[in-house]
């Protein structure tokens, strides 16, 4: 399993997850200018929904920037047992520990990248090869860990 390979991918995600959120909070700014040189103090809630807008985009983009933040922290070498930055096989599928980012694929196979906050990865922490878990009323065994 190429570690390298998918920290990448999820960088590269993260990267146009930053530059699509700055470039719609620059828009929406735009549009918030527009609206006050050209309408008058009738259209106030018209400016404040747009300055709420912004607000949520920028809580947004600060999730983005956070899940950068932690995969900056993480180390691609081996684990031997579940932690942030291990890659983890068991029966019912392959995740990646770091951020949560969705779905991916490396080297042909899908994997899900988990965030530690999740409940799955809570369920399976700490554990070793071979070892098993239940989340939602479902056992899971660890196959392997990269």
């Amino acid at each position: 399993m190429n570690k390298q390979e998918i920290v990448h991918i999820i960088k590269s995600k993260i990267t146009d997850k930053i530059q699509y959120f700055e470039k719609l909070i620059a828009e929406t700014r735009a549009s918030n200018n527009d609206t006050k040189s050209s309408m008058g103090d009738k259209y106030e809630t018209g400016r404040e929904m747009l300055q709420q807008e912004i607000n949520n985009l920028q809580r947004q983009l600060n999730e983005v920037l956070n899940q950068q933040g932690v995969l900056q922290k993480i180390t691609t070498d081996p684990c031997e047992k579940v932690q942030n930055g291990a890659v983890v096989k068991t029966n019912k599928g392959l995740f990646y520990i770091a951020a949560s980012m969705g779905e991916i694929t490396s080297e042909n196979q899908k994997i899900m990248t988990v965030s530690t906050e999740s409940p799955l990865v809570k369920a399976m922490f700490g554990k070793k090869m071979g070892e098993t878990f239940t989340i939602n009323n479902i056992n899971q065994t660890i196959e392997n860990i990269w």
